[in-house]
């Protein structure tokens, strides 16, 4: 056997373990898949399904001959689900706006500016990671409950404005940026603000797009501050609403209605994912690597 016939059969061998190899890792990528969005399936599935079969079937099926959307009218009319979600927009929109205004100069200053104990102050805001949740949100109680704002947009929205997570994120990505822009645009007559916005900002929009999408994310998901800090319904949000749906007794008799104001709720959020997922994914990479 030659040079030429032995260099064939050695790749041949590479390429079947490289086939192997790809069937074996998208196999077990497959079935992480399944096992990812069956929840998500049988969700959507149970929405569809009629009361009166849902409660027949001694073993669930996977399937429904007889969907109906009753389940959908019957999640809007059994709680105010409507006002939920404008209160939702309202805090989500509103909460994430000021979380903008404050974490981005905050950003730039630890990123950029020099000034006495930054680097002591930065390390400060991420000791308040390791302090947990359940700690802050004991304090915030006390304080919002002092403040009498209970009941309240303010009193929802304020203790979530900051966030060091999402400050930390944003001031590794404006690092990145050269200090010789920063120098060039000094001996130009630019101001810090003028320099932020002209620059820093456009040069990160993809880090500020994901951190924009993942406290909206946070906020239409909040469940425990909501429930601590209100007890009118006027205020609840539609994390409360579901609760509140079993507390008057109707999701444990009507599962399936249940289930579609589940849906109803987690739909604006998979959308926002689907369009934005590349933007996410990027933004993190970006922010998380320094160099």
């Amino acid at each position: 056997m030659d040079n030429k016939q032995t260099y064939e059969v050695i790749e041949r061998r590479a390429r079947r373990r490289t086939t192997v190899r790809n069937v074996i890792v998208y196999l077990f990528l497959g079935l992480w898949a399944l096992m990812v969005l069956f929840p998500f399936y049988w969700m959507v599935l149970t929405s569809f399904k009629d009361y009166g079969s849902y409660n027949a079937e001694y073993i669930p099926k996977f399937y429904t001959l007889s969907p109906t959307l009753q389940n959908y009218a019957d999640a809007f009319t059994t709680v105010d689900l409507a006002q939920y979600f404008l209160n939702t927009l309202i805090f989500t929109v509103i909460t994430t706006a000021l979380m903008l205004v404050v974490i981005i100069p905050a950003a730039f200053a630890f990123a950029r500016l020099n000034f006495r104990g930054k680097n002591l102050l930065f390390t400060l805001f991420l000791a308040l990671m390791m302090i947990p949740n359940e700690l802050v949100i004991i304090t915030n109680y006390t304080t919002v409950t002092n403040l009498d704002l209970r009941n309240t947009f303010a009193g929802l929205i304020l203790p979530s404005v900051a966030s060091v997570f999402y400050l930390y994120l944003l001031k590794e990505n404006f690092a990145q940026i050269p200090d010789e822009l920063y120098y060039a645009a000094k001996v130009d007559g630019t101001s810090d603000l003028r320099y932020l916005w002209k620059v820093m900002m456009p040069i990160c929009r993809p880090t500020i797009v994901t951190v924009t999408i993942l406290k909206v994310i946070e906020c239409w998901n909040s469940y425990v501050w909501p429930r601590l800090v209100t007890d009118d319904p006027a205020y609840y949000l539609v994390s409360n609403g579901i609760q509140e749906i079993r507390e008057n007794g109707f999701g444990r008799e009507n599962i399936p209605a249940m289930m579609a104001a589940v849906v109803v709720i987690s739909v604006p959020l998979v959308v926002l994912f689907l369009l934005f997922r590349k933007k996410i994914m990027a933004g993190v990479a970006r922010g998380g690597t320094k160099g």
